[in-house]
């Protein structure tokens, strides 16, 4: 079926602020409702919307709105503060009649990164710094994003992160290791003469990095997501190194310097599935290192032979330092497809995605089998998904209780329409996918296909 490629999005001007006191600094505790990072520890901070005048401006805004400080760094007044809260404007206009000022001399920017091509919400991030000697008021009730705040040295917010006592975003892991067992005030001054901008390591989790791959996948994904498995310096796997165009074997070729560099030796690379979009130029690859290729048999037998290959299955596992990687199979979505299970979480190939859907397609798929992972993944109350494409799930388990839902309310559907008597696939698409009238029709077509498969092999029609 022809089907339109998607394009990454282009990213949003955004801006957040790492206050500090002293030899600390101070994150906040994003609520579990939230839809982007929920239980993690962050700077304040948001995107630059319509009403902003740049950055800085967007900055203090969110500041004022979210942990209840002024641009000076002393608490808002709480009239004041409600009504940004209800009404953005009123900051503009607190700052337009003089009640507002924005001191520029107080913040410097330590640093700039732009949200990979994960998903199609993205951002090009100023990370701001200023001293703070007060403590940020949180409010309840109408626009919550944060519930906690602490102050704490950037060395121990590292050390409680690779200890997965904490989560933090990959993008403040990497200024928290630039600033970390340093004395923070001279950090700053060396930041902010050259702020860095380049995304060197998006560490999902302690010795889990993505490296995503443009690729030719299903909308709206743009990119397969490779995975290291390791820490610099020790064992390392790559998972799902999906280069195959100019620019995806410059990005693989670059990470693999770079893995070289850092004096890791590659262990092994690991393919969960057969799919052309994880599987990438494999003669191209082998010019950049050689490493045994570990596998399932279906996922063996579509690529080129190698003696040192060795098959995976279910209940296999290996070690990167103290780190133990374990092997599930998840077959529904493709024969052969494996995830990989470990204390930082499930790098779960393609069983679901936090943007878009997961297809099983009719010809190879099997969808009791897929539903069936789905509960076996939930049951492991994963700490997080690494997808195959996509951001990186914070809540498992909320995600994985919304895919289940949906594929077994689905499979009623296309039950329901065959014992109401339909026989024709387009009418018995039609039916099942009556809530999503503009999905694809050749998409509802092959899905409604993989139901009535199921059904069959269950024994119910």
């Amino acid at each position: 079926m022809d089907i339109a490629r998607a394009k990454p999005h282009p990213p949003r001007p955004s801006a957040s602020v790492m206050l500090r006191r002293g030899d600390e600094i101070l994150v906040c505790h994003r609520v579990s409702s939230v839809p982007a990072f929920p239980d993690y520890w962050s700077f304040p901070g948001g995107g630059v919307s319509r009403i902003d005048r740049g950055p800085l401006f967007a900055l203090c805004r969110e500041m004022a709105e979210e942990i209840g400080l002024t641009p000076q760094l002393t608490h808002i007044d709480a009239g004041l503060r409600f009504e940004i809260l209800s009404d953005k404007t009123a900051f503009v206009a607190a700052v337009d009649d003089g009640r507002i000022t924005i001191p520029i001399e107080a913040f410097h920017v330590i640093s700039e990164r732009t949200t990979p091509p994960l998903a199609p919400l993205r951002f090009h991030n100023h990370f701001f710094t200023a001293k703070c000697e007060v403590d940020p008021i949180l409010e309840k009730g109408k626009r919550v994003e944060f519930d906690a705040y602490r102050w704490a040295t950037p060395a121990q917010l590292l050390e409680e992160w690779l200890n997965h006592e904490i989560k933090i975003p990959p993008p403040i892991i990497m200024l928290l290791r630039d600033i970390a067992d340093k004395d923070l005030e001279e950090a700053i001054l060396v930041l902010a003469k050259d702020p860095p901008s380049n995304n060197s390591r998006i560490e999902f989790a302690p010795g889990v990095e993505c490296v995503p791959i443009p690729t030719n996948t299903l909308p709206p994904a743009t990119h397969t997501n490779c995975y290291v498995l390791g820490v610099p310096g020790g064992p390392r796997v790559i998972i799902d190194p999906a280069a195959k165009c100019v620019e995806g074997l410059r990005i693989m070729e670059e990470k693999v310097n770079d893995i070289h560099e850092s004096g890791s030796e590659i262990l092994a690379t690991i393919f969960t599935h057969r799919h052309l979009d994880h599987i990438g130029d494999l003669k191209a690859i082998s010019e950049m290192y050689t490493a045994p290729i570990w596998a399932t048999v279906e996922t063996l037998e579509a690529i080129p032979a190698c003696e040192k290959d060795s098959v995976l299955k279910e209940g296999d596992s290996f070690q990167l330092d103290d780190v133990t990687w374990s092997v599930i199979e998840t077959p529904g979505h493709c024969p052969g497809q494996i995830c990989l299970v470990s204390e930082a979480g499930i790098v779960s190939a393609d069983n679901a995605v936090q943007v878009g859907t997961i297809l099983v397609p009719s010809g190879e798929g099997d969808m009791t089998a897929y539903i069936e992972g789905l509960h076996r993944l939930r049951d492991l109350d994963a700490n997080l998904l690494f997808p195959g494409h996509g951001p990186m799930v914070a809540n498992p388990t909320m995600l994985l209780t919304h895919y289940i839902s949906h594929r077994e309310k689905r499979h009623e559907a296309v039950f329901n329409a065959w014992q109401n008597g339909l026989r024709e696939i387009e009418e018995l698409s039609h039916a099942a996918y009556a809530d999503t009238p503009d999905a694809h029709p050749l998409l509802k077509i092959d899905q409604t296909m993989s139901h009535l498969d199921a059904l069959r092999n269950e024994g119910r029609i």
